[in-house]
């Protein structure tokens, strides 16, 4: 029987195998055949339509350092096409001159490769700014003007991107006003539109399903492209290759060979200037919610029935109504750990603790670490278990998933010098991308020394092509109508609804002043103590990083 693996597409896109040039077109001129280095290694294998990117909160830190960075290096790849226009919508009184000087900065500052002033000169013919006020209706009826006297002078066909890089308390007005003027249409020579919006997405499960309401109200869901970088990432888009274009991996990807499963998020940084945005989010929204139980999700799910966004979505979100929702206060209390980072090391530095950091409350009780364990109900994977953890202040920056499998049913070397340990897959999502396996092997020398041995398997090493940032590939896959690595609303929804119980009983802890639930740690150190005890108790430990 012949494969009917399709390709990983939106619909009516189209896919070239192992293409080396990209084709820009502008319309009535002869096609341009541009150097595309960049084109082998990601997903969709076409230059997406022209169309007009406007980005709410443009003078923002985000912009800066992320999305005209993104949009700079697409153009250089040729994957931005020329007539493609970049409208920059914000409250500051800037001209288009003074705006793309300021970009030109930022670009050159934050882009992976160094500016190159003929393509800049290039980009920055089509970057424009709009001075104007999120919550003012004239502000959109100037919007709307301005975007089609740019469908008109640039050929952009109506088509429009709207970024959101505002803070999450402006995303109900933007849209609102975004739907009273009508700009959200689609259809009878309108072009498309689409809205990508940042984390956090809610600060809770109420507020999120608020939110998520403001946006049915205006927008189709398939319209919505809510953006988690970390889906952006080499690895996390490796895994999926990894688990389902490997047959010797998935057959063994379950409870009966796999004992549990690790995944950490560390930072050496502390909140950066960011205390106010930390007491309000801390580590259970800013990660948990969104980074980790997409990690989760991805290492957990079932082979979706094509390679296509809704399918994949749809067994990334069984995954999480899978994780056991009987969140009580006593199984917060044993399974979930409250950390927060003192003063201490971290590489070499002296540093605060939280609690003395600018705009933090001196008794605050914020999460700055939490780990925890929790369980996915299902066939595949139950009674094993799920260890979470993610913290500030941490030793090192590193984001990996370990697999930890079970031991041989029978033991037959238990008399050698050194038992080897249980074999392990670790997949490194940052900073030095690629995945390890672990196995035993015998020592080459008289007698019967086994040992465990590693192959490691990295990106740098193993090819020689640049990486796209994670913000060039999804902001790209947005622009192609692509919506597989962006999340859904009913899973932002569940991943709130395993959150939102924790935080909630943190509260009830806290309104009764029980101090003990709130462990502090040393920074520089990978955690408090009842991190360890998390996983002890259970006969494992913490791989070390």
């Amino acid at each position: 029987m012949k494969s009917t693996t399709r390709p990983l597409t939106a619909p009516g896109t189209t896919r070239v195998v192992a293409p080396r040039r990209a084709v820009a077109r502008r319309p009535g001129t002869r096609e341009q055949t541009v150097e595309n280095p960049l084109r082998a290694g990601l997903r969709l294998e076409r230059v997406p339509d022209p169309c007009t990117i406007v980005i709410f909160g443009a003078t923002g830190d985000l912009t800066h350092r992320k999305i005209l960075p993104a949009l700079y290096n697409l153009r250089r790849a040729g994957l931005l096409p020329p007539e493609s226009t970049v409208l920059a919508f914000a409250r500051r009184n800037y001209s288009d001159e003074q705006y793309r000087v300021e970009m030109k900065d930022a670009v050159g500052r934050f882009s992976r490769v160094p500016l190159e002033p003929a393509i800049w000169d290039d980009f920055a013919a089509g970057l424009h700014y709009l001075q104007g006020e999120f919550g003012s209706v004239s502000s959109y009826r100037a919007l709307e003007e301005r975007l089609q006297s740019i469908d008109v002078a640039r050929g952009t066909r109506g088509n429009r991107l709207f970024y959101l890089a505002t803070p999450p308390s402006a995303y109900a007005e933007i849209v609102t006003n975004i739907g009273k003027v009508g700009l959200q249409k689609e259809g009878k020579g309108q072009g498309w539109a689409r809205m990508v919006i940042e984390k956090p997405f809610g600060h809770d499960l109420d507020s999120a399903r608020q939110l998520n309401a403001e946006l049915d109200r205006v927008l189709a869901e398939r319209q919505v492209y809510r953006i988690d970088h970390y889906l952006g990432k080499e690895t996390v888009r490796n895994l999926l290759v990894f688990r389902f274009a490997n047959g010797i991996f998935e057959p063994i990807w379950n409870r009966r060979y796999v004992d549990h499963v690790q995944i950490t998020v560390a930072e050496d940084l502390g909140v950066e200037g960011r205390g106010s945005f930390y007491e309000e989010a801390g580590a259970s929204r800013d990660i948990v919610q969104n980074h980790m139980l997409q990690l989760l999700s991805l290492v957990a799910m079932e082979p979706p029935i094509a390679f296509e966004a809704d399918a994949l979505r749809d067994e990334k979100v069984r995954v999480l109504h899978a994780v056991d929702p009987d969140w009580t206060e006593e199984r917060v209390r044993q399974d979930v750990v409250r950390g927060q980072y003192a003063a201490g090391w971290v590489a070499g530095k002296e540093v605060p603790g939280y609690r003395e950091e600018d705009e933090v409350d001196p008794d605050s009780s914020r999460d700055t670490f939490v780990a925890l364990k929790l369980e996915v109900q299902n066939w595949r994977w139950a009674d094993v278990p799920f260890y979470l953890r993610t913290g500030k202040r941490l030793p090192k920056r590193a984001t990996e998933i370990a697999v930890r499998f079970k031991r041989p049913p029978l033991m037959l070397f238990r008399d050698a010098p050194s038992e080897p340990e249980p074999n392990l897959l670790a997949l490194r999502i940052q900073p030095d991308e690629g995945i390890l396996l672990r196995f035993a092997s015998k020592v080459p020398e008289l007698g019967l020394d086994v040992r465990s041995v590693n192959m490691d398997f990295t990106y740098g090493s193993s090819f020689s092509r640049e990486a796209p940032e994670a913000y060039e590939t999804l902001i790209l896959d947005a622009m192609l109508g692509d919506a597989s690595l962006f999340t859904r609303s009913d899973e932002v929804e569940a991943a709130w609804g395993i959150v939102t119980p924790m935080n909630e009983t943190w509260a009830d802890w806290d309104d009764r002043n029980e101090l003990d639930t709130l462990h502090f740690y040393e920074a520089g150190s990978w955690g408090p103590e009842a991190s360890d005890r998390l996983v002890e108790r259970d006969g494992r430990r913490w791989r070390r990083l």
